[in-house]
């Protein structure tokens, strides 16, 4: 029986489908997508151990080996793993790197012990990953941008989540997008982000939506860089300012990087060591932009920092770190972004508060 395949790639992104991935873990680790669950065929070992068996010994001799290899329980355990995955998600497609020998076999295997002839992708990961980097390049000539730029602390992202018609690039990447904007876990592999930037423009290009808001970012968003043309387009592109007082940029920036932050690291490490985790955190994030300080200013700012931690930790209030946090805005981020936006004021179209800012964006959307 032919088994069926399957190549209307847009669909399976626009509806998240399910993706079966049959992969090695080390490939998956490189890159997968949004909605992909890693139930391999071959371990990272026994890929290893076929790939050496068929540089020596050709096709032949890998795929014996291959099958001495996944034999009894091991073959019962990535059969009983991949009927559950099935039968959890009836609308999806399985795929290994290029939808070859490894997704065909899995595929057989499953329609043995199930009856059910789940699809695999034509082409495997390879077609989907380079159908995704040309979606990029296609969006980015059809896609027609507003950005939002502001202070560090105005609440961009704030408004980015609020509106329907906007991607969060910080959300895709994982990055808050400054010298503090780490997460507790680590960014996703610049293929990943790649991956999940795609799939949101081709979601954004399906809606009826005519703009597109994005956060006025730089080439990267913390170790992830964005692609060349959509970058190069954003910067080309209408320009809103969110401008909203020192006060309010304060209390953003505190709930962004002292309690949200520390919520993160207590939630995976537990209260006592998540607080230890996020002081250093804290501390590390000062550290790093020291030279650029300069080293009076630094060990100003870092005696406040300790200082408000100490203060958090007895009181679980956070305002003593008001004080750092206003230096850190008006010495170190406001220069940059004036001589940054003196660049940019032939593209500004309005300026305004948040709540002006985002009837702004929605009225010019329709």
């Amino acid at each position: 029986m032919e088994l069926p395949e399957i190549s209307d790639f847009r669909e399976l992104f626009l509806n998240d489908a399910p993706l079966l991935d049959v992969r090695a873990p080390v490939e998956f680790a490189d890159g997968a997508f949004p909605t992909a669950r890693n139930l391999p065929l071959l371990e990272d070992e026994e890929r290893h151990l076929i790939g050496i068996r068929y540089k020596e010994a050709g096709q032949e001799a890998a795929v014996e080996l291959g099958q001495k290899l996944i034999e009894g329980q091991a073959k019962e355990e990535r059969i009983a793993a991949w009927k559950t995955f099935v039968e959890q998600h009836p609308k999806g497609v399985l795929y290994c790197f290029r939808g070859g020998m490894r997704s065909k076999i899995s595929q057989q295997w499953i329609y043995e012990a199930t009856g059910i002839a789940y699809p695999r992708i034509k082409g495997g990961y390879k077609a989907l990953r380079n159908f995704l980097l040309n979606e990029i390049r296609t969006a980015c000539e059809k896609i027609q941008p507003v950005i939002l730029g502001g202070r560090t602390g105005a609440g961009k992202t704030i408004v980015i989540k609020q509106l329907e018609n906007s991607i969060d690039l910080e959300g895709l990447a994982w990055h808050r997008g400054s010298a503090f904007g780490r997460h507790a876990t680590p960014q996703p592999t610049q293929i990943d982000f790649e991956n999940r930037l795609a799939i949101a423009l081709m979601k954004h290009r399906a809606s009826p939506h005519a703009h597109l808001v994005l956060e006025d970012e730089s080439k990267a968003v913390g170790s992830r860089h964005l692609p060349p043309e959509l970058y190069e387009r954003m910067s080309r592109s209408p320009l809103v300012i969110l401008d909203v007082s020192l006060e309010e940029r304060i209390h953003n920036s505190i709930e962004e990087y002292v309690t949200e932050a520390l919520q993160e690291y207590q939630t995976l490490y537990g209260e006592e060591s998540g607080f230890e985790k996020w002081a250093q955190y804290a501390t590390d994030s000062l550290k790093r932009i020291q030279k650029r300080l300069g080293g009076v200013r630094y060990r100003e700012m870092n005696d406040k920092l300790q200082h408000a931690i100490t203060q958090l930790q007895k009181t679980g209030r956070p305002d003593a770190h008001a004080d750092w946090i206003s230096q850190l805005l008006t010495d170190y981020y406001d220069p940059m972004y004036d001589y940054q936006l003196a660049n940019k004021t032939d593209r500004i179209i309005h300026s305004g508060n948040m709540e002006e800012v985002k009837v702004f964006l929605r009225d010019f959307h329709q």
